[in-house]
């Protein structure tokens, strides 16, 4: 017979406070203003032993339909929507080495190459084992764009867009918020959060899985789809009410409201939380 999910398994909830904490510390980044951004970095820097040079580029780019970003080692994307028929680019730079002199002399080394809607960063050979430069790239894109990013060690997020979309990180969080279209997102180690905005998804659907790491999904109140969700290896805490035929596991698949479009978050290891949306969030905020 037909049961509540809202009443359903919450085994290991205390861990899962930390777990959001990880999810929220993870997009806040990407949320900040160039001018924070850079403030924040060069407080770090003076906090480490190691010494650090940061600096924000703005280039531009006529609006293709599609972007496709590599945000390189340690570096990665952040994507939203406006309504311009354009593209603004915004390069979050960071180096580290041993003296000011040569975390300079790496961010003066490094290119942002802009090619036909390809967007990456060409830096200098590093010289010593702990030197290190990054770039994540802050776009603003036509809320219809095609997206495509990949980043190793860096996050990932897109915010309003609606669109085609591949989006791959190896070690580093996952936020969509608000997003349409035909969504495949991917990290191997690191957070997703996933926020899903008015009644119904706008377009082929949502395939969106990590390895490692914790998993927030937010439905509106009133949201119909093809729902698919799981861990294999963790908690799987219901915060909204759902009901489903047979016993719960730590995997469900059930049609909510009038069903539609897939829409399927899983982790391999970590929990899974779905909760109501609220007006005011954005990605991992609260």
């Amino acid at each position: 017979m037909p049961i509540s999910l809202s009443r359903a398994i919450r085994r290991a909830i205390p861990a899962l406070p930390a777990c959001l904490a990880l999810v929220i510390a993870a997009t806040a980044a990407a949320q900040q203003s160039d001018d924070d951004w850079l403030e924040r970095c060069r407080r770090q820097s003076h906090d480490d032993d190691r010494a650090h040079a940061c600096e924000v580029r703005h280039t531009g780019l006529a609006a293709t339909g599609a972007v496709q970003v590599n945000g390189g080692t340690d570096g990665g994307a952040s994507v939203r929507s406006w309504d311009r028929d354009s593209i603004d680019i915004s390069a979050r730079i960071q180096t580290s080495a041993e003296s000011d002199e040569r975390a300079r002399e790496l961010a003066r080394d490094i290119r942002i190459v802009t090619t036909d809607g390809h967007i990456r960063a060409e830096g200098p050979d590093l010289q010593e084992h702990d030197e290190s430069w990054s770039v994540v790239f802050m776009l603003s894109v036509p809320r219809h764009t095609d997206v495509d990013v990949t980043a190793v060690n860096g996050p990932v997020s897109v915010r309003g867009v609606t669109g085609r979309m591949s989006l791959q990180t190896t070690n580093g969080p996952v936020a969509l918020s608000e997003v349409g279209g035909d969504v495949t997102a991917r990290t191997t180690n690191g957070p997703v959060v996933v926020r899903l905005a008015g009644d119904r998804w706008d377009g082929n659907g949502l395939d969106a899985e990590t390895t490692n790491g914790p998993v927030v999904l937010r439905i509106p109140e009133n949201y119909s789809a093809q729902l698919d969700v799981g861990t294999s290896n963790g908690p799987l805490v219901l915060g909204i009410p759902i009901t489903v035929q047979g016993r719960i596991h730590s995997h469900v698949t059930t049609q909510l409201g009038s069903g539609g479009a897939s829409i399927r978050v899983m982790t391999t290891n970590g929990p899974l939380r779905l909760e109501r949306a609220s007006t005011g969030q954005e990605g991992g905020e609260e």
